[in-house]
Parts: structure tokens; sequence; C-alpha cells
């Protein structure tokens, strides 16, 4: 059998996405050139410095130990390369439609450097038809035909930023505009990945990115909409849930929390419902979940002023422990924590934080540093409300220390009964 070629791939974008990326292709022998336009990402990395949590220094020292890693925010290098993978944002506009500028202009500027041969890959979440209906009449414009000189394919990308699963050991999703695209990227991902997984086009490709995480958040949002219920009837949806869990078949656990949060669940389901919209089809579903996802904030702002009853709202003071999207990462996209402390702040509700991961936050012209998690400093508060269960945060300790705890995400399950220990 012949040895695995070596591919020079050129990465767009060093942020969750682009950088374990980067690091896996380079670990399994290939050539990295890593793109961004953030020049503070770029001078850190040049000084062996991480701004993600899952990195430590180290593992950024030895990214570069093989000579095989170079990092730049120009676009030259696509010269060099005999693959580019897009790596940018994809969010959504004032008007809740999906924004592709960051794609079209990180597609715009590799033009001039492209040559007959590469390969080009959109890893980021968006609608079917991006890569056949944007970027190929983009790449076109150079002269080159898409699917002979120059190919085009798309991978949807699947870290899970925090996670205990190793990104080699992910199936990596393929679709190419042709035979010929979707053969080239799964021998470039086949150097890197255990398993490549065809499908039929870039549209099916995008398509199962949207499908994967509008399940989740159609299910996230049911439980959540099930809270108030719950809370009327003196239920506990998370002993429910446990509960429900123990059928051996046709039952998977999600779970309730303050909201949900991050770069694809509340993102992907709502370019699903462009893409759907366009096409004058309805998704009543993904709407319903939405304006469950979107009116969680005010839910829980509603639930710390019973809590406080017959305090006032107004002039109480409240500590949020955990501001990032999800647990044990430094990821602020999209994070609930946001609009909930606006919400409290706009009452007049003297708020601070706490995150492990976090040392400053902008909510609207408010600036709020992290408070250390002490003994003496949590009793000055009326109420501490869980938004993030980091694993390395002291429960027992704010548990004793605190008059009363809203756990959002069930962080102080595993405590014995306490009766100052709310969990939604």
């Amino acid at each position: 059998m012949e040895p695995a070629r070596n591919y020079k791939i050129a990465i767009i974008g060093l942020g969750y996405v682009g950088l374990p990326l980067a690091k896996l292709f380079v670990e399994k022998g290939n050539t990295v050139y890593g793109i961004d336009t953030d020049i503070r990402k770029i001078q850190m990395l040049q000084k062996r410095q991480s701004y993600l949590s899952d990195y430590k220094r180290k593992d950024i020292r030895k990214l570069f130990s093989g000579k095989n890693f170079h990092v730049t925010h120009t676009f030259e290098e696509i010269e060099k390369a005999d693959v580019i993978i897009l790596c940018v944002p994809t969010p959504l506009d004032g008007q809740m439609k999906p924004d592709l500028n960051f794609v079209v202009n990180a597609t715009r500027c590799i033009l001039p450097y492209l040559r007959k041969g590469q390969l080009i890959v959109l890893e980021s979440s968006t609608f079917p038809g991006t890569c056949e209906e944007i970027l190929k009449p983009l790449l076109e414009s150079t002269g080159m035909e898409v699917g002979k000189e120059l190919l085009l394919a798309y991978s949807p990308e699947r870290i899970d930023p925090g996670s205990h699963w190793e990104l080699t050991r992910i199936p990596k999703v393929v679709g190419g505009v042709n035979s010929a695209s979707t053969s080239y990227a799964n021998e470039v991902y086949g150097t890197a990945f255990e398993k490549v997984v065809i499908v039929s086009s870039p549209r099916a490709a995008e398509m199962t990115k949207l499908l994967e995480n509008s399940q989740r958040f159609l299910n996230i949002s049911f439980m959540n909409s099930l809270l108030k219920l719950c809370e009327e009837l003196d239920i506990d949806l998370w002993e429910v849930i446990e509960a429900a869990g123990t059928k051996p078949f046709g039952f998977a656990k999600y779970y309730p929390g303050p909201g949900i949060g991050g770069h694809c669940i509340p993102v992907d389901p709502l370019y699903l419902l462009w893409k759907a919209r366009e096409h004058r089809i309805e998704m009543p579903f993904i709407e319903l979940s939405s304006h469950v996802n979107e009116s969680m904030p005010a839910y829980i702002v509603e639930r710390v002023s019973k809590i406080l009853k017959p305090k006032e709202l107004k002039n109480s003071s409240v500590l949020i422990i955990g501001v990032t999207y999800k647990k044990d990462v430094n990821d602020m996209r999209e994070s609930v924590a946001i609009p909930i402390i606006e919400q409290l702040l706009q009452k007049d509700v003297h708020v601070r934080f706490f995150d492990p991961y976090v040392n400053e936050l902008q909510v609207g012209a408010a600036t709020l540093h992290s408070l250390p998690l002490t003994a003496r400093n949590m009793k000055d508060f009326d109420c501490t409300v869980i938004l993030t269960d980091h694993s390395n945060l002291p429960y027992e300790l704010i548990a004793a220390h605190t008059p009363v705890v809203l756990d959002t995400r069930n962080a102080t399950g595993k405590l014995a009964d306490r009766n100052n220990i709310i969990r939604i």
C-alpha cells in the first residue's frame, strides 16, 4: 500500500474550528498555512500563546515544533497550498437572516492567488446551496471552471469545544460539486480523520449540519418549554428526564437551561428557516422553538424576581456564576448570560459575575469584572444564579455561603438536599 500523501493546506480562520483543524492536519504530517485577519490572534500564536481554553501554551509550542505550521494575516500563502479550507464565522444579521459576509470576503481575498488544481472547501455552517450558488460563481470569476480547473466541496465542522471527543475520531462528512471534487476532499480529510462519510452533493453536506443542530435546538427548546409547567406542578424536570432516560430505547436525554447559546445551535436552525421561506415552505417547529429560546432570559429574570420576594428586584444584588455559552470553554458567542445580565441591570439590580474563563464582560454600556469567588464575597448577594456549569467550580462552597441559589444547569444536583437551592 502506498503511504498517504502529505498536503499543503491553507486554513482561513483560526478560531474554535480552524485552529483545532490545523493542529490535527499538522499532527498527521501535512503542512498547514494558518491565515486569520485578526492580527491579535496571529501575534499570540507567534509568541506561542493560546487564546482558546482547550489549548495550553505547551500545546501551541508543540504545534510549531515540527516546522510545518505557519501563520499569517495575509493571503499570499494561498499560492503554495493544494487545499484551501474556509473556517470563518457565519452569524445572523440584525434581521435574523444569514450573514455570509465573512465567507464572501474570505473567498474574494483568495481569488488573486488561486491556481489550477486547487481544492476549496467550506466548513462554516450555512444553508444548502451556499457552495454552488455563492462560492462557485465567485471562484469562476477567475476564469477557471469549478469542477475541472478548480475543485469545490463542503465539509461541515463538527468540533465540540470543551468535550472529550478527539477530533480525528469524529466522522467527517464531505460532499463535492462533482466526483473529482469529492474524491480529492476524501483523500485530504482521509489523512487526518479515521472515517470520511461521502454524501452526494454540497447541498446534502450543508443540510447535514443544519439537521444535526436543528434536532438539538428543537429538543432543548421543548425541555425549556416544560419548565413553567413543572414549576406550577412542583415537579423537578431534571428528575423526570433522568427517569425517562432509563428506558433502553426510543428516548434521548435533552436538558433544559437558561437558553441556547453558541456558534451553531441557536443559529443554524434559522439558516434553515430562512432557506425554507425562500421556497415558501413553513417550518413551524423551528419558529416555535426560536420563540421559546428567545423568551428564556426573561423567564430566568422572572424566577429571580420570585425568589427575592417580598424584597423588590430593584436595588437587590445578584451574583452570576458562569457566563460562557457552555461549560469548560471561554467561548462567549451567543451566550445567554449577556441578555440575562442586561435585563437585570435594566431593573436596577446590582450584578457581578464569576467565571474562571472570563475576566471582563461588556454588557451594553456597562463593563463588569469577574469577582473573586470567596465566602465573604458570596454572602454579600441576595441571590446567586448558576448559568454555566463549569466542571472546576466549588459548588459546595457556593451552596454553603449563598443565601439562595438558582441553578439553571443542575450543577448542584449531586449535593445533599439544601433548602437554599432552587433548580429550574
